[in-house]
């Protein structure tokens, strides 16, 4: 079991952190109102999520398949290790992010769907695209697409995706069976600190991309000093992980002081201070349209 380098040991740490809160909030012995039980393990959850993303890019072993297996216990319940960690490398290998028709990540639609929307539709799509919306109901609207383009796929034969959910609901309600019979907490309150963990992501996956004519301009930077900053593991310098996609999270920020300047300039100014500025700027106001609206090519 190598490390992919020896400040690795800091990720490693993080893992092993993460399931160790996690275990002691939920099965430890003290005894705590399941209210504050839920509020404690939501970001937990959320910060299991980072690792995973970090895994995903192979942090921090050498052998993937190990860094797979570290973060595969799917103790935020919605996703799939094996699906997130598809979605994420597709998105990161398509040249035109954010344009829905390419890239699974993108929380735009086609034109061409929005056109066929109804009242209704739309009016749940325009609320998912402010920021309390998205948190609200951007975790259902993510998961339920996903779901629905894996049936199809299942559907048109592809059993290695029916594999990867069967043993996703396995591992998920034996999960949920341990909880419910030795934790702190009980299986609804389990299943909404999920649900929230997922809210809080929202924050980061909100306007981490905007359709732009020029793509070196389509992914954020948010120069966040507060702890949101170490819960998403710097992923709010988001231009500098796209620029450098195999670097771990803990050299991002040094990369973004050496080069600000030229980051800035290559995504046009797509930057804010803070999330404290995002909160504000979209908490009530969409930030952009709904219908993808540049042209394909």
């Amino acid at each position: 079991m190598l490390l992919r380098e020896r400040q690795e040991i800091r990720t490693l740490a993080l893992i092993f952190l993460c399931y160790g809160t996690w275990g002691f909030v939920l099965f430890g012995p003290i005894s705590l109102p399941i209210w504050l039980v839920t509020l404690l393990v939501i970001p937990v959850i959320t910060f299991h999520s980072s690792l995973q993303h970090e895994c995903i890019h192979g942090h921090p072993l050498v052998d993937r398949r190990l860094n797979d297996l570290i973060v595969y216990l799917p103790i935020g319940l919605f996703m799939p290790y094996p699906r997130f960690k598809e979605v994420h490398l597709t998105h990161h290998q398509r040249a035109r992010i954010t344009d829905p028709t390419e890239d699974p990540e993108s929380w735009y639609v086609s034109r061409n769907d929005w056109a066929k929307f109804g009242k209704i539709q739309k009016l749940i799509w325009n609320a998912n695209n402010i920021l309390v919306g998205r948190m609200l109901i951007g975790p259902l609207i993510g998961v339920s697409s996903l779901v629905r383009a894996d049936i199809q796929k299942i559907r048109n034969g592809n059993r290695r995706m029916l594999g990867d959910w069967a043993f996703h609901f396995m591992l998920c309600a034996l999960l949920l069976i341990f909880i419910g019979y030795f934790s702190n907490i009980s299986i609804l309150g389990y299943c909404i600190a999920a649900y929230s963990a997922m809210s809080l992501l929202m924050i980061r996956t909100f306007l981490e991309h905007q359709a732009h004519p020029d793509r070196r301009a389509r992914s954020v930077l948010i120069n966040d000093k507060g702890p949101l900053r170490f819960l998403f593991l710097n992923n709010n310098l988001h231009a500098v992980h796209h620029a450098y996609p195999s670097v771990a999270w803990y050299r991002l920020p040094g990369l973004f002081r050496l080069h600000q300047e030229r980051f800035v300039e290559m995504n046009k100014g797509y930057f804010y201070k803070s999330y404290t500025d995002v909160i504000r700027a979209y908490i009530f106001r969409r930030k952009e349209p709904v219908a993808f609206p540049l042209d394909p090519v």
